[in-house]
């Protein structure tokens, strides 16, 4: 008779790993929160620079986040993080260095 060294409930190959709502429900909330934040700017402030640094800077902030919870960057080691982080920073910066001078060319001297 062989040695069966495997303890055998009746559920052989069917183990079930619980699911992290939790985590799941509080990406969520937060999104929703930050979205609902921005939906009432949009109707309740007027258009202008102050209105447009906030949606840039909180849409950055839930990108980061996405980032950090679905793609599991803020498991990962902070050197990792900072080498996608800062290349991201300067992009940005130079997208709104380009996009301030720009607007320059339409100014008449």
């Amino acid at each position: 008779m062989a040695n069966n060294t495997h303890h055998n409930d009746g559920h052989a190959g069917t183990e079930n790993v619980p699911a992290q709502t939790g985590v799941i429900w509080r990406t969520f909330i937060i999104l929703s929160v930050i979205t609902a934040f921005e939906f009432t700017l949009a109707f309740f402030m007027k258009a202008g620079g102050l209105r447009t640094s906030i949606f840039v800077g909180m849409t950055l902030v839930k990108a980061f986040y996405i980032v950090g919870e679905f793609m599991h960057l803020k498991h990962e080691v902070k050197s990792l993080i900072w080498a996608i982080t800062i290349p991201v920073l300067f992009i940005v910066w130079l997208l709104v260095a380009l996009l301030t001078e720009g607007g320059s060319i339409f100014q008449l001297r």
